[in-house]
C-alpha cells in the first residue's frame, strides 16, 4: 500500500508509533481534465520542503518539534473508483491509530475517499472550482465531482471559499446547497469577514479542511493543472487554516504540479506546516 521510494518532508523526525501528524501522498491524476502532472505534487512538495529553516517565527515554534511522520506515497492504480477506496482505508488505518492525516495529491478526486473515513461534520474546501458535477468524462470520481461526491456521503454541510469556475448548473445547485464565498466576494468583504461568518456558522464542529492549489491566483502559483486568473492570495489562504486548524481532524493539499520554478509547491509546503504547528500548538497550549 505505502511506496518506501520517496524523499522524506523536512523535519518529519517521528517514527510512525510517535506521531500525531502523518504525512501520506497520492500521486495520482487519472481524471485530469486540462493539463496533467498532479501526480508529482507529493513529490516537488516534499523536495521544496527543504528549503525552509525549521523555525517559524510567526507562531513561535520549532516545526522539527512536532511529532510528525512522513508514510510515504500511496501505491494507487488507476480505476478512480478504485483510488478512492485505496485513499479511504488507508485513512481509515491512520485515523484508528489515532493519527491526524495530512494528504499531498495528486488530484483532488482522492479527497472524496479520505472524506469518506473521517466523516467530518463540515467540508471546508478553498477551490477555483465548484467540483458539483454528477459525472464528467464517463466518472462519478472525477476530479470536477468531488464535492459533489462528499456532499452524497451525506456531508451536507459544506463550504466553498474561492470558486470562480463552473457550469450554470453547479452555480444554481451551489447556492441551494452550500455555503458560497466566490473569489470576487471575498474580494469584495475580506477574508476576515469570511471567516468570522464561517465561525459563526460552524462553531466547534469537527472540519476536514481541504486546499485545492488553484484557489491562488494562477498568476502567484502557476503550476496547476487547471489555472484560473483572479483568484484568492496565500495569505488568504494562510488566514484560513490559522482560524481553523484547531478544529480540523483532517487536512490536505491537492493538485500542485511540478511545470513552474517552485512557486507552486513552496506555497503549499508553507501552508501544510502552517496547519500542522497551528493545530499542534492548539493541542499543547
Amino acid at each position: 500500500m505505502i511506496s518506501g521510494l520517496f524523499p522524506l518532508f523536512a523535519d518529519a523526525g517521528s517514527d510512525y508509533g510517535s506521531a500525531m501528524y502523518t504525512l501520506c501522498g497520492v500521486p495520482y491524476d487519472g481524471t485530469t481534465s486540462f493539463k496533467p502532472g498532479t501526480r508529482y505534487g507529493p513529490k516537488v512538495i516534499r523536495e521544496l520542503s527543504w528549503n525552509f529553516e525549521s523555525w517559524m517565527d510567526e507562531p513561535g515554534y520549532d516545526f522539527a518539534d512536532i511529532p510528525l511522520c512522513d508514510c510515504g506515497d500511496l501505491e494507487v492504480g488507476v480505476i478512480p473508483d478504485e483510488v478512492v477506496s485505496g485513499v479511504r482505508q488507508a485513512v481509515e488505518d491512520l485515523v484508528c491509530d489515532g493519527k491526524v492525516p495530512v494528504l499531498l495529491g495528486g488530484e483532488h478526486s482522492v479527497t472524496i475517499g479520505a472524506v469518506r473515513a473521517v466523516v467530518p461534520d463540515w467540508y471546508l474546501v478553498c477551490d477555483a472550482h465548484l467540483d458539483l458535477e454528477e459525472e464528467f468524462r464517463g466518472s462519478q470520481h472525477n476530479h470536477a465531482c468531488t464535492t459533489r461526491r462528499i456532499m452524497e456521503e451525506g456531508i451536507g454541510n459544506v463550504i466553498i471559499i474561492g470558486a470562480r469556475s463552473g457550469t450554470a448548473d453547479q452555480y444554481r445547485y451551489a447556492r441551494d446547497h452550500v455555503m458560497l464565498y466566490t473569489a470576487d466576494h471575498v474580494r469584495e468583504i475580506g477574508i476576515l469577514r469570511v471567516i468570522e461568518e464561517i465561525k459563526n456558522t460552524v462553531n466547534g464542529s469537527r472540519i476536514y479542511l481541504s486546499i485545492d492549489a488553484d484557489v491562488i491566483d494562477c498568476c502567484l502559483t502557476p503550476g496547476v493543472g487547471t489555472p484560473e486568473p483572479f483568484g484568492l492570495t496565500p495569505l488568504d489562504i494562510r488566514e484560513v487554516i490559522r482560524a481553523f486548524a484547531a478544529q480540523t481532524v483532517a487536512f490536505d493539499y491537492m493538485e500542485v504540479c511540478d511545470f513552474d520554478n517552485g512557486q507552486t509547491a513552496a506555497v503549499a509546503v508553507q501552508l501544510i506546516r502552517e496547519f500542522i504547528v497551528q493545530n499542534w500548538l492548539s493541542r499543547i497550549r
